[in-house]
């Protein structure tokens, strides 16, 4: 399972804080480690008390996360404390996980949740390191210092916050109007995102929970764009679906990602090859790995090109005996192969995985004896002309082979199938 990290405060209800952001995550299949920053008194009316955590507990608790687990993606929700803001951010600036920062300053109920030099702290220390942050309208104006009114004043406020190459997402739903509009602005670019405005207030939570999907969708391996774009569908209906449990404001639905029929496709794509990366340093045999690497590719149902098949981020490796499993499945690490898959799917869609390795005759030989359909070709895949070197081979077969074998001073093996299992369980009868 992938793992991501929340640093941010305990809310007591359990509707936003690190509780919402764990639930979130949850029902996106990414477990989410905590890392508390203030402890709340607060209910769906009111914040009671708040108690920032210690400065050395807080590192504490980071260096026990990272240390020890794989944190894909992280976020960060009430830090409180300018200290805590520039804890943070020396401390994260050392790992390559993309950070989602939600610069929370106010609680749903209408409490401020900072105090002391907050703002200048994020403005100077975070942001310029983090991949995304998400502001509402109210605290994008205590980040540029000017009234939010319009379209322009959102679009100028986008680009003095993201002017150290961040990206942002300034919420819209605290601006008035039938649609609520958010600005995602990425690469100095603008793209609008439009939802119809729901009835009511949004829930407790509803910023948390917002950037606790962005940060699964991370690291569940998604791009920025569509973690946005897939997070933005869910808060809607999270919102719609949001429940009360006290006498105040009602809870967003942080479960709603658990009620759809589909989780997405290209999630699904990127879980089932974490899973087959799980078995392979098992059943494959040091000797067989490449010394350029080993890959596997696994295409969405519908790939338009590379950028729709993940691969193994950095190949699966062998180091000082042991192989090593990369850095997980990722979409656009496997373009060699993805071009394979391409023109495959052109008369084959359901073949949708392919593995590459090394070979040997005895390999060919176990292949065979295991019942796959072996193909050799003499010489070498040429590199330049994949898709015309793989459609030859396929239009001189009477029908799909498991495998394909180019011969050379080491065999070059293409193993086939319908998915990551698909293509281990072929592994495991031959190699």
């Amino acid at each position: 399972m992938r793992t991501a990290l929340t640093i941010a405060g305990s809310d007591s209800v359990a509707g936003a804080g690190a509780q919402a952001d764990i639930k979130a995550m949850a029902a996106l299949g990414v477990h989410c480690a905590s890392v508390i920053t203030a402890v709340t008194a607060q209910n769906t009316r009111e914040v009671k008390a708040v108690h920032p955590i210690p400065a050395e507990i807080v590192s504490a608790q980071l260096e026990a996360v990272v240390s020890d687990l794989d944190i894909k993606a992280a976020k960060t929700g009430m830090l409180y404390e300018p200290d805590t803001v520039r804890l943070v951010a020396d401390f994260v600036e050392d790992y390559d996980f993309p950070l989602i920062v939600d610069p929370v300053m106010v609680a749903s109920v209408g409490d401020d949740l900072y105090r002391g030099d907050y703002v200048r702290a994020l403005k100077r220390d975070l942001i310029p390191m983090c991949a995304l942050i998400t502001p509402n309208r109210d605290e994008a104006e205590e980040l540029v210092g000017f009234d939010i009114r319009s379209e322009d004043d959102a679009i100028e406020a986008c680009e003095l916050i993201g002017k150290d190459g961040t990206c942002v997402l300034l919420k819209g739903g605290h601006f008035d109007g039938k649609t609520v509009t958010d600005y995602l602005y990425l690469s100095s670019g603008i793209t609008k995102i439009k939802n119809p405005r729901l009835k009511g207030r949004s829930g407790h939570g509803s910023g948390c929970a917002l950037s606790a999907f962005i940060t699964a969708n991370m690291a569940n391996g998604l791009d920025l764009v569509t973690s946005v774009t897939e997070a933005r569908k869910m808060i809607q209906k999270s919102i719609e679906t949001q429940y009360s449990i006290g006498k105040g404001i009602p809870v967003v639905n942080t479960k709603i990602a658990l009620t759809k029929k589909e989780d997405g496709d290209m999630v699904n794509v990127l879980r089932d090859l974490d899973a087959a990366l799980g078995k392979i340093p098992r059943i494959m045999p040091t000797d067989l790995i490449p010394r350029e690497g080993m890959n596997i590719a696994y295409a969405s149902k519908a790939p338009k090109g590379p950028e729709d098949i993940a691969g193994v981020d950095k190949r699966i490796f062998v180091r000082n005996g042991t192989i090593s499993k990369g850095r997980g499945a990722k979409f656009g690490s496997a373009e060699h192969l993805s071009f394979i898959l391409l023109e495959v799917m052109k008369t084959n869609p359901d073949m949708r995985c392919v593995a590459f390795f090394n070979g040997d005759s005895a390999l060919e030989r176990d292949m065979k004896t295991a019942g796959l359909r072996v193909a050799v070709v003499k010489g070498k895949m040429n590199e330049g002309a994949v898709a015309t070197t793989v459609r030859s081979v396929l239009d001189g077969l009477p029908h799909f082979p498991d495998v394909i074998i180019f011969r050379g001073k080491s065999d070059a093996v293409y193993l086939f199938g319908k998915g990551p299992r698909d293509v281990v369980n072929k592994m495991e009868m031959s190699v």
